[in-house]
């Protein structure tokens, strides 16, 4: 593992929240990063997602990705302050609420069956509230829900702030940021030596590929399998008049939050479309419908902005982090799917610390990329 080379360089092959995460935290243990990003930083799914900070509620969070959901919730609350010293950003980190609806007493049955568990996690409050406490605390709610569980401890960030405050940190503790398309991995004895790019190559002794939905290209330079798919998103960003709404609402897999820029930021689609990321009107369409399903009032908001981005997903729907098999020094993080903000920290932490140290103080081995070979 060298973890006692004093002067390694690592590269870092995409710049999203995972990627520049990674470069944050090795950078602050004193490692050479070169972060590789072949588009803008922010550009895809991590400066165009929603920026929900859910830990105690969604797909695996009950299972196996629960401790990298808490840790990047802990990393969050961190980070909100010290980035803002460091960069002077403020990305927008605020509690809030959540209310998800139920329609049904099959809906109401799954959000009970949730507060078994949800009830016992640190740092969160969570109720069931009928029909009139959800809707005394907020009247926009349809009439039509049964109820809704409350929980308290939850919160927001705004994605590309945060990703930009993370980059910059990074560049002040010795990263280098920088715009190129990788072609391939160079290797001696089946350890790394490099990367190739289209216009050169770049010496290294360990690099994290850390592409999102595009990790799937690795499979060409490496020969593993790997079947990282795009799942695409999309968002809509609405102006209405009134009150902003205290609370993120939730109904199944859809939300709808007032953002610090005064706009309700709603969503979201789930779409097998490949790497296409762009917004359509079915998607609009369909976001709006879920939308007056939860708030009825909202039929005359003024659509501000629509925004698409596609997000990686595993066969297994598990993180994908850790050393690939067969090539020392070169390791992968992904996967995280609608989770991305919340997880993306944690994974860089992880990644960083098997780097430096070895191993991961968090149990990471269900989430090995060898599970697949």
């Amino acid at each position: 593992m060298n973890a006692n080379k004093t002067k390694q360089i690592v590269v870092i092959v995409g710049g999203g929240i995972a990627g520049i995460s990674t470069s944050y935290f090795l950078a602050t243990q004193g490692v050479e990063c070169i972060v590789i990003e072949k588009d803008s930083l922010g550009s895809h799914a991590s400066g165009f997602a929603y920026g929900g900070l859910n830990p105690i509620a969604g797909a695996g969070i009950e299972g196996p990705t629960g401790l990298i959901a808490q840790e990047g919730m802990k990393l969050h609350r961190q980070l909100a302050m010290s980035l803002q010293l460091i960069t002077g950003i403020d990305t927008e980190y605020r509690l809030k609420p959540t209310l998800s609806l139920a329609f049904n007493i099959h809906e109401e049955r799954i959000l009970k069956r949730n507060l078994n568990w949800q009830t016992h996690q640190e740092g969160f409050e969570v109720d069931w509230i009928d029909n009139f406490e959800t809707r005394k605390m907020e009247s926009r709610i349809s009439n039509h829900i049964i109820g809704a569980v409350y929980t308290q401890g939850t919160a927001e960030v705004e994605p590309y702030k945060f990703l930009m405050a993370l980059s910059h940190a990074s560049e002040k503790l010795g990263t280098q940021i920088r715009h190129g398309k990788v072609t391939g991995l160079l290797t001696s004895n089946n350890e790394v030596s490099g990367i190739l790019l289209e216009n050169g190559s770049i010496k290294c002794d360990k690099v994290v590929f850390a592409m999102g939905p595009w990790s799937s290209h690795i499979t060409q330079w490496l020969r593993l399998p790997l079947n990282i798919q795009p799942l695409k998103g999309q968002i809509i960003r609405l102006r209405i008049p009134g009150n902003h709404f205290r609370y993120s609402i939730s109904w199944s897999k859809n939300y709808a939050t007032t953002k610090p820029d005064g706009l309700i930021w709603a969503g979201t689609t789930e779409e097998d479309s490949g790497f296409d990321e762009m917004p359509t009107s079915k998607g609009r369409d369909d976001i709006m419908t879920s939308l007056l399903k939860m708030i009825p009032s909202l039929e005359e908001a003024e659509l501000i902005q629509q925004t698409a981005c596609i997000r990686p997903f595993s066969p297994d729907e598990l993180l994908i982090m850790g050393e690939l098999f067969g090539i020392g020094g070169a390791f992968i993080t992904t996967g995280a799917g609608r989770k991305g903000i919340l997880l993306g920290p944690a994974m860089g932490k992880i990644t960083s610390d098997l780097i430096v140290k070895g191993s991961s103080d968090i149990p990471i081995d269900i989430f090995s990329p060898n599970r697949f070979i």
